[in-house]
């Protein structure tokens, strides 16, 4: 990766957690969650798919499937920030004129297939991957899971039929903000040895900085990992990244700031200034 288009990728990704964060008003949205996986979406749609505004009916493009859809934010910044949508449009989220809301909706151009409740989209993108081989096709599919979402049954019983109908063509990335919710994974549901399940299952793992573009390209270019199973890319995330003052925090799952508040955290981005919110000030779910 050039310098140039590194600095374009983390632009890129800036101008999306402030996206996040106007989003995360009258009403609110997954804000922690959101902003942990932006660096990922922004490269997989600008540095690692073959998908564009003007392919989104191709059979033969690239699949993104964001299983974890409660960060539809960040996926929503993109498609902004790539010219899929306007920007303006943004402000109607949450609003009875649009279907941009809480997750992602197949109204929006580029979305291809709802998703919300957890666990579901990881056995739709194996089903699109073996859609793919039996068409004779040599497109990717992706899926973005997160990792409390790994607790669901449904994940494993999807990489258990990847491996044995050697679905090379499906990748599974982690968003591993170490966060289900409210509480912390390892606290709830220990995952790790994560790597280690994931081998079980028939897959090939590595396990990178989520928020390195340089790691994330020098990984995603070595895909497939193996000519005859399945790819799993556990990405090592922080809940709230961009913002110190929510960073790895418990509380700050779904976020519903008021005006004064996203303007502070805005500033905070930026770098000129800090905020000491309180729990008062946000909703939780």
């Amino acid at each position: 990766m050039t310098d140039a288009k590194h600095k374009e990728l983390k632009d890129r990704a800036f101008a999306v957690r402030e996206h996040i964060i106007r989003m995360s008003t009258d009403g609110g949205c997954f804000t922690g969650a959101s902003l942990s996986c932006a660096d990922l979406i922004v490269y997989l749609y600008s540095g690692y798919l073959n998908v564009n505004k003007d392919n989104l009916q191709d059979p033969q493009r690239d699949f993104l499937l964001l299983s974890k859809g409660h960060d539809v934010p960040a996926l929503y910044g993109t498609f902004a920030e790539l010219g899929w949508i306007e920007k303006d449009r943004l402000k109607n989220h949450l609003k009875s004129n649009d279907s941009i809301y809480w997750h992602p909706n197949k109204n929006i151009p580029g979305i291809e297939f709802h998703s919300g409740s957890l666990g579901h989209l990881p056995a739709v993108g194996l089903g699109i991957a073996m859609d793919n081989k039996l068409k004779g096709y040599n497109n990717k599919v992706v899926v973005i899971t997160g990792d409390g979402e790994l607790d669901e049954g449904s994940v494993w019983e999807t990489l258990h039929v990847a491996s044995a109908y050697k679905m090379n063509n499906l990748t599974i990335v982690v968003d591993r903000n170490h966060f289900q919710a409210n509480v912390k994974t390892e606290d709830l549901i220990p995952l790790e040895p994560l790597a280690d399940k994931f081998e079980a299952f028939g897959c090939v793992v590595k396990r990178i900085d989520g928020h390195d573009f340089a790691a994330l390209d020098e990984t995603f270019s070595q895909l497939p990992f193996h000519a005859e199973k399945p790819s799993v890319i556990i990405a090592d995330t922080v809940r709230g990244k961009g913002l110190p003052s929510i960073e790895a925090r418990a509380d700050r799952w779904f976020c519903n700031f008021n005006a004064e508040e996203v303007e502070s955290l805005m500033k905070e981005l930026h770098g000129a200034a800090t905020t000491t919110l309180t729990s008062e000030t946000l909703t939780v779910r």
